[in-house]
């Protein structure tokens, strides 16, 4: 077991472990540690705890230092630089007229490297815009092309369900989401109800996927036969996965009518599902882009 504490660099940013030494050191606090793009300031998120040794990546980065009022100075200066960079990095895009879109600008707290976050169709020759902004910052720049879900977690905004966007507020990695999920869901395939604000398939598909499956697979399919415990037998019509109600079509004094019944008062023989879902082979290729997958988040390199 290693003594760890969990930092973020960012708001729903990936957690990274740093090696507390001897400090005394409470969630909330800043702190000032060494990473792969420098020396970084960071906020705790968790109180110190002991984790298993295959859960750290080695070697084992300690914490410099809690930070100091000096330090949470220089952080909110490099926030006010950053708004500055952004500026004169869009002046600098026009200027050479490259088709791309800035998201954000981004000091590293030592100043030792200034990152510019942007999304493009395809790739950007962007060698002259580095020598200009090197010319003008005099220190080390990387422009880095990100995703639209990098660029949706970074700006935030409000979704569907009326509350900020899961991405910006606590989802720390992306995680894989698919149509099955959709499909598991009995969610409509219309792109335009099942995508998010970033246009791929919406994260909280994948929140509620384990709840599904595991109520799913209590229930009868559609067109199943089943018997009732009052003895009435008949064919399934649909089902209510959250209220795990079935309702039945049945034979009663030779007139059918659908009666519904708890899950619990029916015996049944549950079918493998057939998947047969009738749409355009032009929404099919919308759905596929929905699906289609940016791999890890550019955010994180600490």
């Amino acid at each position: 077991m290693i003594k760890v504490v969990g930092v973020r660099f960012r708001a729903a940013g990936k957690i990274y472990f740093f090696d507390p030494l001897n400090f005394q050191i409470k969630r909330g606090e800043h702190v000032i540690v060494e990473t792969a793009r420098g020396v970084e300031y960071g906020t705790v998120v968790g109180e110190m705890k002991e984790v298993e040794d295959n859960r750290v990546v080695q070697p084992l980065k300690p914490v410099l230092r809690i930070a100091t009022p000096q330090d949470d100075k220089q952080e909110v200066s490099n926030k006010v630089k950053e708004k500055e960079a952004f500026r004169i990095c869009l002046e600098k895009i026009k200027k050479h007229k490259l088709d791309m879109k800035l998201i954000d600008a981004e000091y590293t707290f030592d100043n030792n490297k200034v990152l510019f976050y942007f999304t493009a169709d395809g790739r950007i020759d962007f060698r002259e815009l580095v020598k200009d902004l090197a010319a003008v910052f005099k220190t080390r720049i990387e422009l880095r092309q990100i995703g639209v879900r990098d660029e949706t977690k970074i700006k935030g905004g409000i979704g569907i369900c009326g509350r900020p966007l899961c991405c910006n507020t606590h989802l720390s990695e992306f995680v894989p989401v698919s149509i099955k999920m959709a499909k598991e869901q009995n969610l409509s395939l219309n792109p335009t109800k099942i995508s998010g604000v970033c246009g791929r398939l919406m994260c909280c598909l994948k929140h509620e996927q384990d709840t599904y499956e595991d109520l799913n697979r209590k229930l009868p399919n559609i067109g199943d036969f089943v018997t009732a415990d009052d003895g009435m037998k008949g064919e399934v019509q649909s089902v209510n996965v959250l209220r795990q109600l079935v309702k039945v079509i049945v034979t009663k004094e030779d007139e059918k009518e659908i009666k519904e019944y708890k899950v619990e008062q029916l015996r049944f023989k549950r079918k493998v599902k057939k998947e047969k879902i009738e749409i355009t082979e032009k929404e099919l290729k919308e759905l596929e882009k929905l699906e289609s997958q940016e791999g890890k988040s550019k955010l994180d390199d600490n």
